[in-house]
């Protein structure tokens, strides 16, 4: 195995951005953090491409829907961000959100996938929900 390219992820990421959107998608991940930490990212991977889902709309699905926040929280910590698709989890209305790598990255990654961002105002990410 090659240390530049370990497990070919390299060449996965390259893939990914010149549209094999699917190369991503079997990669293994270990992220370790706390159990609802663990459920959020793994609750990450099923949010179909080119689709966005709220905050709000996440905790839900998880059981908590008050947990918004620590879904965000748990966001902003994920180690694999374009594996674990986090750019895909919106804020309230429709609004770009709280993306440690940049609200204009998390919008470029959003296009890249399909999703129609044009409306999509951005705002702080202290108002997930």
């Amino acid at each position: 195995m090659e240390k530049k390219n370990p497990q070919g992820f390299s060449d996965r990421i390259r893939a990914y951005l010149n549209g094999d959107y699917n190369s991503l998608d079997d990669i293994p991940v270990k992220t370790g953090g706390t159990p609802f930490q663990q459920q959020v990212w793994l609750a990450l991977r099923t949010i179909p491409l080119g689709t966005v889902i709220s905050y709000g709309e996440l905790a839900a699905k998880l059981g908590k829907p008050t947990a918004y926040r620590a879904v965000g929280m748990t966001n902003s910590l994920n180690p694999v961000a374009i594996v674990l698709p986090c750019h895909r989890v919106i804020g309230a209305k429709a609004s770009l959100t709280g993306y440690a790598g940049g609200l204009e990255r998390k919008r470029w990654l959003l296009q890249h996938e399909g999703v129609d961002c044009r409306f999509a105002p951005i705002q702080s990410s202290l108002s997930m929900k």
